[in-house]
């Protein structure tokens, strides 16, 4: 066990499980515990000593003067060749606690220099430097047990628990008798403290003795307490995950909307009455849709149903207004849009008629060279924009003549080579304008080239002369350009005004067309109506005799009064129980007593089509057939 007996003003370093004392009761002053974060080191430890004497306070083992002090001189009669050091200054170790003043970064290439460890009952000598570091297995997961071999065979638990407890807390051991341990700490971090300590030669006492030395080697263990520590903390940590995935995910998700009622007399009321809101509408078909999936019509609740789906239909009308308001709203903005580019385009021509006329010899000459090179820039720039803002005013035109409807697309081939001249005669007409804009730019190079001629006074100047003959043909081959298209464009005129009279021409015949067949389906309606009757006198009469006349009076008599139908039979027992004489014809009938034959009464009644129907009456097993009195709707109908 560790020396308890440390100083009154190193309270923080007595309360920390690594604090410790050293060799021979002595006390360490002034002295603070080395910080160690795991969390932040992944390296593995490197320690250094300090330079500056230390005052060590030290009790001899074979009595005398314990309690007094005593200074050891720093002579070469107290060097020890078997420690490699002063016997009197205790080496700093990275298990002593840290100075106060936190001494400047080990490089990681500089290689640790082990001190010699004086423990209470013990001292431990670090390894040749020389030699390579101890192998270590693979660190088990969340390992907080170490093995330690090559324990002295008469090394007790007590000594092993004095020299490992500097690393910190230990939780348990578990000593074997061929001198190996367990140690588990309570911390991981505290096992890289203690891997530090493969290596050493562990000596009890000031003994020599073979069972009194061995060398520590210091390694990983598995232990399944660590293990199952350490799933259990993951295991938190997934769940700690999870429920945090969980909550984003709750935070992330849109609302639900909100449940739909269940049908009632009352909810239906205010359904309906949402209905016939617009703000409200979109809500009350929704609740619509889900009850008649739900099921809830039946025949009480039909009518409320058919209202309601009433009520929606009622607003189609309003939707198509609503749509034939916003397409009329984007014409609008078309035209405005197309109407503000014009605009824009007419401004443009203004701004490069301005730098035209600026060019001009009159106002040219009185420019600086700095003012003419800007002019002719922006000339340049504007005309540039100007065709661009052209070219979109073209295409927009374009596009709209691209757009056919249907009722365009189903017209006849008269209308459609009636549309082609009025295009080519738009075409040529801003051609027109464009060879007529050339022309005057033309004239205006003439002015100045004559302009200049002037004021120069060089006759013998042949350059201007050839260039002002090339420009005056140029200027007449334009004239005459221009004569032609001005020809073309009247005759494309003329032709456009014939085919409008050919059109108006075409309308009226369809016209008449139109009203000559609508009178001849008159004609031939009113003729098969007058051929009709003629066909059904012509035919044979469904009637052969009078007793079956007198047997269809009887019969529509007795189903005039019977609404509902009735079948053959009960037709058949009324006519039996009415008097043979009404039934007979004449004595050879009553001699021979002939009966009324329900195969003949039901062919007599469906021979008569227009006077008596059969319909199926009853469901399952109740189903007949049943006869009924028509005369009067075919009445109706005639």
């Amino acid at each position: 066990m560790f020396q308890e007996g440390l100083s009154e003003t190193d309270h923080s370093s007595e309360a920390s499980p690594a604090a410790m004392s050293f060799p021979c009761g002595g006390e360490l002053k002034g002295l603070n515990q080395l910080p160690f974060d795991p969390a932040n080191n992944n390296e593995p430890l490197q320690f250094g000593s300090a330079s500056g004497p230390l005052a060590t306070e030290g009790t001899s083992e074979n009595g005398g003067e314990s309690s007094k002090k005593r200074k050891r001189p720093n002579t070469p009669s107290d060097f020890d060749p078997a420690l490699g050091m002063m016997t009197g200054i205790p080496p700093i170790t990275p298990m002593m606690p840290g100075l106060g003043i936190v001494p400047p970064p080990i490089p990681p290439d500089m290689p640790v220099v082990k001190e010699i460890i004086h423990c209470k009952s013990c001292t431990l000598f670090p390894p040749n430097p020389n030699l390579p570091p101890p192998a270590t297995r693979e660190r088990p997961p969340g390992c907080k047990t170490v093995f330690v071999g090559g324990l002295p065979e008469n090394g007790t638990e007590q000594i092993i628990v004095e020299v490992f407890e500097q690393c910190g807390e230990i939780i348990a051991i578990r000593k074997s008798k061929k001198n190996f341990c367990h140690i588990r700490f309570a911390e991981e971090y505290m096992v890289d403290k203690a891997l530090y300590l493969s290596g050493y030669r562990i000596r009890l006492g000031s003994s020599t003795d073979k069972k009194d030395t061995g060398r520590l080697h210091v390694d990983f263990a598995q232990a399944r307490d660590d293990l199952y520590e350490w799933e259990c903390k993951q295991r938190m940590l997934a769940r700690e995950e999870r429920h945090r995935r969980r909550m984003e995910e709750e935070r992330l998700r849109p609302p639900s909307p909100p449940p739909v009622v269940h049908y009632s007399d009352h909810e239906c009321s205010i359904v309906a009455e949402k209905l016939k809101d617009d703000s409200k509408f979109s809500e009350a078909v929704q609740t619509l849709l889900t009850w008649i999936e739900r099921g809830e019509v039946n025949r009480r609740s039909a009518n409320n149903f058919y209202s309601m789906i009433q009520s929606a239909n009622s607003h189609v009308r309003r939707l198509v207004n609503e749509k034939a308001t916003h397409e009329k709203d984007m014409e609008e903005a078309k035209e405005k849009f197309k109407q503000a580019l014009s605009g824009i385009l007419i401004q443009f021509e203004q701004i490069v008629a301005v730098y035209h006329s600026a060019s001009k010899q009159k106002a040219w000459d009185h420019f600086t060279k700095a003012q003419r090179k800007n002019i002719s820039v922006w000339c340049k720039q504007a005309e540039e924009m100007r065709n661009i803002h052209n070219d979109e005013l073209m295409g927009i035109r374009r596009e709209e003549e691209m757009e056919m409807s249907d009722d365009e697309i189903e017209e006849t081939t008269e209308t459609k080579e009636a549309e082609e001249p009025v295009s080519q005669a738009e075409a040529l007409k801003e051609e027109n304008d464009s060879l007529r804009w050339q022309l005057d730019a033309y004239r205006n190079e003439v002015e100045l080239l004559k302009q200049e001629q002037g004021k120069t006074h060089r006759e013998d100047d042949p350059n201007k002369d050839q260039q002002l003959k090339l420009l005056q043909q140029a200027l007449q081959g334009m004239q005459q350009h221009l004569l032609k298209v001005q020809e073309e464009y009247k005759r494309k005129e003329a032709e456009l005004e014939k085919i409008k009279d050919d059109k108006l021409q075409v309308e009226k015949m369809l016209e008449s067309l139109k009203e000559k067949e609508n009178c001849a389906s008159r004609l031939c309606a009113s003729n098969q109506e007058s051929d009709y009757p003629l066909e059904k006198n012509l035919n044979s009469s469904p009637i052969k005799s009078e007793r079956e006349a007198l047997l269809v009076g009887i019969i529509s008599t007795f189903l005039h009064v019977h609404p509902f139908g009735a079948s053959i039979e009960y037709i058949c027992s009324y006519l039996h129980r009415l008097d043979n004489k009404m039934l007979s014809f004449g004595g050879a009938n009553r001699a021979s007593g002939a009966r009324i034959c329900t195969s003949d009464v039901e062919c007599l009644m469906s021979r008569l089509q227009h006077t008596f129907k059969q319909e199926m009456t009853g469901v399952g097993a109740s189903l007949e057939k049943r006869w009924k009195f028509c005369g009067f709707e075919g009445l109706k109908l005639t």
